[in-house]
């Protein structure tokens, strides 16, 4: 029995994602790694180096983001994820095999770069494959499978803490069982669809025509659906041939191209604001603040990254009911309400002073609850957003330049968090209550809904949506001319069986 159409789809969008699990194990497994007993021994490392094993990965994830846009143009997406998954594997066997600091930081470059590359096309390979009903589901495995990634990095990691000191292996096995995911996606993602929209916009049109039918009507080239959507994409990228960026410096000079660019370098950016970033890398020194060990700590972190998958599989199941807009708003402010009282505990109760157990659950507590916020909407909606909104011809480039934002946020993150919490402690926390607060507040103003609109819909959507939204349904700029392709080519098949009944 062949699998529905909705189900193919989600299953090619998992197996993608794998380059998500790559990228949410390092940022769980580097927590452990720069805190292990025999790395220390071994490297040595002050604040400002250790702060370079995490931001060495992101800056090379800015780079490889940058390159994974042109990539993708020209390449395709299937490609550019095979240069990702082999790039990362030549990252990760450098760090596990790192003699030096100077050896480890290469490995966290390379890796880096392949996970930039990675993070960059994988949503947005995803999006042009999945059906509009459902796109916010598949593009939502990004933070599902990072999520994953972070689940067994965590527990890896507890486990090596605990059983391995005094040995390399306590850090050298997590970095090393990273490359194994890597060797399997770069292995076998070409037995998947490339990207249709890809196809067509490279001439390639019959083929795209097949790739469509098989994605939503077990290969019917006749479907009604596949027949409009086609027709959809054929006249969007006809027109964005004639009219749409051709080149990075466009994305600013037209005002709806620069409109969603914009809108995806401040979500991508906000993101590294809300604080996960400096929790996900320095968990060990940040329980630490208030008087919590280490092998709590990433027992603690285990746990963390259950909820954490919890979090991410409800967006999964409600993300294409509840729309885009407000989960971004409410997920914000719940991130901003748990970091003023975790800032407050540790202010209250610092360690050394006080040996407060209901602080430190407290702490832990909130911990959990920003987890759980950040997972079910920032994190997800992160993806999701900038690989819906832009068109086929502006899709990679735009993608490409929010992700580069992300991870040079990120890298000042990795960076200064270590400085921070040495040098002001739980100061450090008011930056991101602020920055959680500003952040509900920017995308109440500017973020409209594009919840369940098809991919060659949202020129129109950024034409006519006003820049400030508030008090604006998103019935008021709504375009329904898929549906209404559709609805005219099954129309046009019963006439002409009812004009071929007739003449019979």
């Amino acid at each position: 029995m062949a699998l529905r159409p909705k189900w193919y789809q989600f299953l090619v969008g998992v197996f993608a994602s794998l380059g998500s699990f790559l990228y949410g194990y390092d940022l769980g497994v580097i927590a452990e790694v720069v805190a292990s007993e025999s790395f220390l021994a071994k490297f040595e490392p002050d604040d400002v180096q250790s702060g370079l094993v995490v931001s060495m990965f992101t800056t090379g994830a800015f780079f490889g983001a940058a390159f994974a846009g042109p990539s993708g143009d020209w390449l395709g997406r299937r490609l550019t994820i095979v240069i990702g998954g082999v790039i990362f594997i030549l990252g990760g066997a450098l760090q596990t095999g790192a003699a030096n600091l100077g050896f480890l930081w290469s490995g966290r470059f390379l890796a880096g770069l392949g996970v930039g590359f990675l993070t960059m096309i994988i949503p947005l390979y995803q999006a042009e494959l999945a059906h509009p009903s459902i796109r916010g589901r598949i593009t939502a495995l990004q933070q599902f499978m990072l999520g994953i990634g972070a689940l067994v990095a965590s527990w890896v990691s507890w486990g090596t803490y605990r059983n391995l000191k005094g040995s390399s292996a306590q850090w050298r096995i997590p970095l090393g069982l990273q490359i194994l995911p890597a060797v399997f996606l770069a292995a076998l993602i070409l037995l998947f669809p490339e990207s249709p929209r890809w196809l067509i916009d490279h001439g390639k049109t019959e083929k795209g025509h097949q790739v469509l039918a098989k994605l939503h009507a077990h290969g019917n080239l006749n479907d009604p659906f596949v027949l409009a959507e086609y027709e959809q994409i054929q006249q969007s990228i006809t027109y964005e041939h004639e009219h749409e960026a051709k080149s990075y410096f466009e994305l600013f000079q037209s005002k709806t191209a620069f409109r969603r660019l914009f809108l995806c370098i401040a979500l991508q950016a906000s993101v590294q604001m809300t604080g996960v970033s400096a929790i996900q890398y320095y968990s060990v020194t940040i329980y630490g603040q208030i008087g919590i060990s280490g092998d709590d700590t990433l027992k603690y972190q285990g746990i963390n990254s259950i909820i954490a998958i919890i979090a991410q599989f409800t967006t999964i199941l409600f993300i294409d009911k509840t729309g885009r807009r407000w989960p971004l708003i409410l997920g914000n402010l719940g991130n901003c309400i748990t970091f003023i009282i975790a800032a407050i505990l540790i202010a209250q109760f610092p360690p050394g002073v006080s040996n407060n157990h209901s602080a430190q659950w407290g702490f832990i507590i909130m911990t959990w609850l920003f987890n759980f916020s950040f997972s079910c909407t920032c994190g997800p909606l992160s993806w999701i957003i900038p690989a819906e909104v832009f068109d086929t011809r502006t899709r990679s480039k735009g993608v490409s330049i929010a992700c580069m934002a992300s991870f040079a946020f990120n890298t000042m993150i990795g960076q200064v968090t270590p400085i921070a919490m040495t040098d002001i402690g739980w100061k450090f926390y008011l930056v991101f209550v602020v920055c959680n607060f500003t952040n509900a507040i920017f995308f109440w103003l500017f973020m409209p809904e594009t919840a369940k609109r098809p991919l060659e819909e949202m020129n129109a959507l950024f034409q006519h949506a006003p820049w400030i939204v508030i008090g604006k349904s998103k019935d008021s700029y709504q375009s329904h001319d898929l549906e209404n392709l559709e609805r005219e080519i099954v129309e046009t098949k019963r006439d002409m069986s009812h004009d071929e009944g007739v003449v019979r």
